[in-house]
């Protein structure tokens, strides 16, 4: 007696769209709530056919927050980046002398009082990027970036903290503020939940402007708060991922204590020259 004909197979288990090459949506849209993927192949919501003689498949398990954390840090890099490159190619003319450089940016060991620990300094790599966008702008001048990941207690898997930043000497600081916030929202796959705001935290003598974006990755989303600072010698962005953010509500997120965080990341890194 022939076997049983063999029945189709569903999709591989959890296998998302990938989402590489999506338009943020216009400044200000808030995106859509969360939600489960529908399952490729199946309508909305309709789970696929299990295997003949095998039991109905139940939903995915949700992805955990460290493997999550792992697989954004490529993602938050790029946000800060981008960032960080409106700091130099803000496209006016400036008036008047530059300011005197009497700051720079260092990359110190730990930041936040031993919380964070540096784990990867890309500042040959993506920085000289940076400063060839930077080269020739009419605000900036003898500009030099900085770029790195440091990582939570040594643990990248709880958490990670991605700086961007240039130092030397600049005009239009508060324009350039702005620009990088706008630089941060227009990298690939970053929608702004929450809009730009500038804050004023304590022993801060510049406003630091903070923004939540979500991003969209292996079909689930994630919530980061990009802040931003600049003054006449230095400007970086802070992208803090953790697990207690990575998939909240953007609308819940702290910015004034995200504000808080990035004008100490600012103090620890903004050093007197000479």
């Amino acid at each position: 007696m022939p076997p049983p004909p063999q029945q189709p197979q569903p999709n591989p288990y959890g296998q998302q769209p990938n989402p590489y090459g999506q338009q943020p949506t216009p400044y200000g849209q808030q995106p859509a709530p969360y939600g489960q993927q529908p399952y490729p192949g199946a309508p909305f919501g309709q789970q696929p056919q299990a295997p003949w003689g095998a039991p109905p498949m139940g939903p995915p398990p949700k992805k955990s927050r460290t493997g999550l954390i792992l697989g954004i840090v490529g993602g938050a890099l790029v946000l800060v980046i981008a960032a960080v490159v409106g700091l130099g190619v803000i496209g006016q003319k400036a008036v008047g002398g530059f300011p005197k450089a009497e700051y720079r940016l260092t990359l110190p060991k730990t930041l936040l009082s031993n919380k964070y620990q540096l784990t990867k300094d890309l500042s040959d790599s993506k920085g000289a990027a940076i400063e060839k966008e930077a080269d020739g702008a009419w605000d900036a001048k003898d500009t030099k970036a900085v770029v790195a990941q440091y990582s939570l207690g040594g643990d990248d898997t709880k958490g990670v903290l991605v700086v961007s930043g240039m130092y030397g000497r600049f005009k239009n600081t508060g324009l350039a503020r702005r620009s990088m916030m706008e630089g941060a929202s227009e990298g690939a796959g970053a929608v702004i939940a929450v809009k730009a705001r500038d804050f004023h935290p304590a022993g801060s003598d510049v406003p630091i402007a903070c923004e939540v974006l979500t991003q969209t990755q292996a079909g689930t989303r994630t919530t980061m708060p990009v802040c931003a600072w600049t003054d006449g010698n230095t400007g970086a962005s802070v992208a803090e991922v953790t697990e207690a953010t990575v998939l909240k509500d953007p609308a819940t997120i702290d910015l004034a204590a995200a504000a808080e965080t990035a004008a100490k990341v600012r103090a620890d890194m903004r050093k007197p020259i000479g």
